[in-house]
């Protein structure tokens, strides 16, 4: 059996668990099935436990690992992955950066400038360096590390592209209606200004919502710290999946999704679940237009009339079935790539694993 490590952001994030549900299929895809994968937080990890690329989670890698993946995730972006680089120096099993990204958000004049948590150049330089195989997520990505001058990583998307060929459905409670996915305003790195006018947005989002024909509207956390604010709507039920498959089931039945996470509108694009994204940094832009949905989307933070925009695309949900057909070759593509990547992966640790000594070696 091959033994993989995958260091990936865990966080209170339920998109998070469904970007490792996808990688993990595909992994065990890649090693027919022969795989045990040790999942280490990329940060944050209670005292003695391991995370990240340190010292110690090296030295464990390098005494039963047979490989090593980083993602997938926003771990360039938010800097959220612990890295020691003396020791990602003494790494010997193959690593592969997976589906990462990063991105730039909005400064108080509505400009995209670099976050200030973003992962140090120097740090993705070196992570790069020593990583086998590198897939970005994105062209803003793809696009910052050809600025560093690095020329090997390679565009791959995401895998929740795929997810409907994961994804098991489960029983949830009766959802007849439709759901609008939101995230806390404080969670969110966008100005002052439009974190406050956040709230009559989507007032006005569920009162549409509700006098279009889409109700009831319920509210979808995909964090523990959403319920705080959706739980100051108080004549709307809110839901919080406790697992990705019972998000993943509400996602998939539902009549309508009108979102702000990312990992809201990929599942239901993969399902073919009729949904509208509202993007409000350069991370969630670039992936929709990545995989060619540009048209669809609708910029927070740009926009002059979000519910005005939302509200004009639902009532053409018929164009979202035609962009989704014209923009199929495009996610082939990028899955191609993904499981092309993920193959070379695996033969170069089934080598390494190759040239373990055996018993009194």
């Amino acid at each position: 059996m091959t033994t993989l490590f995958c260091v990936r952001p865990r966080g209170f994030n339920i998109g998070n668990d469904t970007i490792f549900l996808a990688l993990r299929h595909l992994l065990r895809e890649a090693f027919d099935g022969r795989l045990n994968i040790v999942q280490v937080p990329a940060t944050g990890a209670p005292a003695g436990e391991l995370d990240g690329m340190g010292a110690r989670t090296v030295h464990e890698m390098n005494l039963y690992g047979h490989g090593v993946v980083v993602g997938g995730g926003n771990i360039y972006e938010n800097g959220q992955l612990d890295v020691d680089t003396n020791a990602l120096h003494a790494l010997r099993p193959p690593l592969m950066l997976f589906s990462l990204s990063h991105g730039r958000i909005y400064d108080n004049r509505h400009r995209l400038v670099r976050r200030s948590d973003s992962m140090p150049d120097d740090v993705i330089a070196a992570l790069n360096a020593r990583a086998a195989l590198s897939v970005v997520r994105d062209e803003a990505t793809l696009a910052h590390l050809r600025a560093l001058h690095l020329d090997r990583p390679v565009l791959g998307g995401c895998p929740t592209l795929l997810i409907r060929e994961f994804a098991q459905p489960v029983e949830v409670p009766p959802h007849d209606g439709s759901l609008l996915s939101l995230r806390h305003p404080r969670l969110m790195s966008i100005p002052l200004r439009d974190q406050a006018r956040l709230r009559g947005v989507i007032v006005d989002l569920i009162a549409a919502m509700t006098a279009d024909g889409f109700g009831p509207v319920r509210l979808l956390c995909h964090d523990a710290r959403d319920v705080a604010f959706a739980s100051s709507f108080t004549d709307v039920e809110y839901i919080l999946s406790d697992d990705v498959y019972s998000h993943l089931s509400l996602l998939r039945s539902a009549r309508l999704v009108v979102t702000f996470r990312l990992h809201a509108f990929l599942p239901c694009l993969s399902f073919g679940t009729p949904a509208i994204n509202i993007s409000y940094d350069e991370r969630s832009r670039s992936l929709v237009k990545t995989i060619g949905m540009e048209s669809w989307d609708i910029d927070l933070i740009r926009s002059k009339d979000v519910v005005g925009e939302v509200r004009e695309r639902w009532t053409k949900l018929e164009r979202l079935t035609e962009l989704r057909a014209a923009a199929q070759p495009q996610w082939d593509q990028l899955t191609n790539t993904m499981r092309e990547q993920l193959a070379t992966f695996a033969a170069l640790v089934r080598d390494y694993a190759a040239e373990e000594p055996g018993p009194g070696d």
